[in-house]
């Protein structure tokens, strides 16, 4: 198991750019097809009568977590459209989770996206969790417009070369604010 987030760990030379330093797509047609599997998450942070609000789902836009949820899947496929140098992948599975934490007062989201291909899931399952947060604050904004989203970052992420990733307070939901 890995955690590149170690400054102690040299990182790995970057491999969206050619011998020339032009940008490219990375050739993935010699990788392994294997199950990959990858896990982010982040939260949005807001005042509590705003999270009020969306639990008792009394939003003026409707049910807010119920939208942001098809907002993640649905960003989720569309990776490869938003960020130039990312492959488009066949996913066989996006899971959007929301919490409410109302002792912050915020809503933390993790994504899990998964697939059977030559490269990752990890910029699916990060896509996916700032749209859907993205799409809380949008529809929050009018009674709220100070709503901060932060703490976006992989946990984790399996299959393929380079093994696994876990981050190391991965297990834990609570992060400083």
């Amino acid at each position: 198991m890995s955690t590149t987030s170690d400054p102690a760990v040299a990182p790995a030379a970057f491999t969206h750019f050619d011998a020339h330093g032009q940008a490219h797509m990375v050739d993935v047609s010699a990788k392994a097809v294997t199950h990959r599997i990858a896990v982010a998450e982040g939260s949005i942070r807001m005042l509590p009568a705003t999270l009020e609000l969306i639990a008792q789902g009394n939003a003026k836009k409707g049910d807010v977590i119920g939208i942001a949820r098809i907002a993640a899947i649905q960003a989720a496929k569309r990776t490869s459209e938003l960020i130039p140098l990312c492959h488009p992948l066949p996913l066989t599975r996006v899971a959007a989770e929301f919490e409410i934490d109302s002792t912050q007062p915020r809503i933390v989201c993790r994504v899990t996206a998964e697939t059977l291909g030559p490269t990752g899931v990890e910029m699916e399952a990060l896509t996916a969790v700032q749209i859907g947060l993205l799409t809380i604050y949008d529809m929050c904004k009018a009674v709220d417009r100070g709503m901060v989203i932060d703490g976006v970052r992989l946990i984790e992420k399996h299959g393929g070369k380079s093994g696994s990733f876990l981050a190391r307070d991965a297990g834990s939901a609570e992060r400083p604010a």
